[in-house]
């Protein structure tokens, strides 16, 4: 199962500041309502306990890592796919066309970023 499905399977709402992107094992699934981010959620590809993860906002050509800092990612199941997931309740307004980006340790290399818009 892709992470792409698995973000579905895990509930995502459609909505004009949702959407998802992969990197390799990394992914980012946003949950939200116009520029609101109701939610972030972050996967990886199969169980690395230990692992840890946070989402940064990509502004004016670098990423601001003001959104959410590093945060343990919990071992999940689901029909038999196993991954790693983090996630932020947000509740927040962002701009039109920024990017929220997700960072796993480990894979510094893969950061997979949502663009909102209107």
């Amino acid at each position: 199962m892709s992470l792409a499905v698995a973000l579905c399977v895990l509930g995502q709402s459609p909505a004009q500041a949702s959407g998802g992107a992969e990197d390799g094992p990394v992914s980012i699934g946003v949950i939200g309502d116009g520029l609101r981010v109701r939610e972030v959620r972050v996967l990886l590809d199969g169980w690395k306990p230990g692992v840890r993860a946070r989402i940064s906002e990509w502004r004016g050509g670098r990423y601001v890592r003001e959104i959410r800092g590093w945060k343990h990612m919990a071992s999940k199941e689901q029909s038999g796919y196993k991954f790693e997931i983090a996630t932020w309740k947000l509740n927040k307004d962002f701009r039109h066309q920024r990017r929220i980006c997700a960072e796993v340790s480990g894979h510094e290399e893969r950061m997979p970023c949502v663009t909102i818009k209107r």
